[in-house]
């Protein structure tokens, strides 16, 4: 249970005083201590009394919440039935108060954009009624499943509490970064809030303002054009000399990715061995890298058998990794025809 309280401060005693009043007198019972601390910024706005027992904060933020609610953000973290997977796994009525009696089986009921876990005696009362309440559980149900899942997709370790950063990270990888609320999004990039003009204006006084998420999916992408001409003078050879393709831009991305064997972040983008590819003196294009951590890099240098016995060949991965580069737009055929 937590909740947010006005302390009443006489500093000449020494003593501060909170009035939280019947519905959270509970918190105190039982002798146990009580986590004191001040509020984040984005529950300034909040009223005082009780709030939700999210143990992310980012579940608590109203500016978050039209994102968390978005049916695009939903279906990228894995659709509405795993959603409802998720909340029956909780196990436990989320419905309080009323008679005070609840059954001893679970089920699940769907609301109108999230879903709820209810005992069987009060989701036959429920079932058919529209509560805000229960709107509200399940908006908070949602906000918990998708930052669990933008977690487990980032590889991150369980307990670890999600940053906005991440989250938008997340958003950018799972192509729903527009469904990002601008004012979430201008405090990543440490922008001032947006102001609304109004009154008359000058044509000239008119400074339209970039969209944040816009600002975040360009920085995201780094896109790196191609060009394909199949008529080099290479081509009409006999024996054409074998040219290297380098391109600085791609592997610096391919670096700042996850750790193909572990979800670490990669300290190398490692160029195939093998295959034809490498060798004394010779190095693989640049197109053809995967990133891996120091540790894993070094293991498949070690042993190359006993590392792709372990986790796929080099030409597995790196069919991932060109996979992932061309979903997310890194690589593309640059409308200007230009190379780059």
């Amino acid at each position: 249970m937590r909740a947010l309280l006005t302390p009443d401060v006489a500093p000449r005693a020494g003593i501060v005083v909170f009035k939280p009043g019947r519905e959270l007198l509970p918190m105190f019972s039982g002798g146990r201590r009580v986590l004191i601390s001040s509020e984040p910024e984005f529950m300034r706005v909040l009223p005082s009394g009780l709030v939700s027992d999210a143990d992310q904060p980012l579940a608590d933020d109203p500016a978050l919440a039209p994102f968390f609610s978005s049916q695009q953000v939903i279906a990228a973290a894995g659709g509405r039935d795993n959603l409802a997977h998720w909340v029956q796994e909780l196990a436990h009525c989320q419905w309080s108060g009323g008679d005070g009696y609840n059954s001893q089986y679970h089920t699940v009921l769907r609301t109108e954009e999230s879903a709820v876990c209810l005992c069987e005696h009060h989701d036959n009362q429920l079932r058919e009624t529209t509560l805000s309440r229960l709107d509200e559980l399940g908006r908070v149900n949602a906000a918990q499943w998708v930052i669990n899942s933008a977690r487990i997709d980032l590889a991150l370790p369980e307990g670890h509490q999600l940053t906005l950063p991440e989250l938008c990270w997340w958003a950018t990888l799972r192509n729903v970064i527009q469904q990002m609320p601008d004012a979430p999004a201008r405090r990543v990039l440490k922008l001032p809030a947006a102001v609304v003009e109004t009154g008359t204006l000058k044509e000239a006084a008119i400074h339209p303002m970039r969209v944040a998420t816009e600002i975040i999916q360009e920085a995201a992408k780094q896109v790196l054009e191609l060009r394909i001409d199949p008529e080099t003078p290479e081509t009409f050879l006999l024996r054409p000399k074998r040219r290297r393709w380098i391109n600085e831009k791609y592997t610096r991305w391919v670096k700042s990715q996850p750790c193909l064997c572990c979800g670490k972040p990669a300290d190398d983008p490692h160029h195939l061995i093998g295959y034809g590819q490498g060798g004394t003196g010779t190095k693989a294009h640049d197109l053809f890298v995967i990133p891996l951590c120091r540790a894993h890099h070094d293991a498949l240098h070690a042993d190359m058998r006993a590392f792709e016995a372990k986790y796929g060949t080099q030409p597995e991965l790196l069919l991932r990794m060109l996979d992932r580069a061309l979903a997310l737009g890194v690589i593309a055929t640059g409308k200007n025809n230009r190379g780059d």
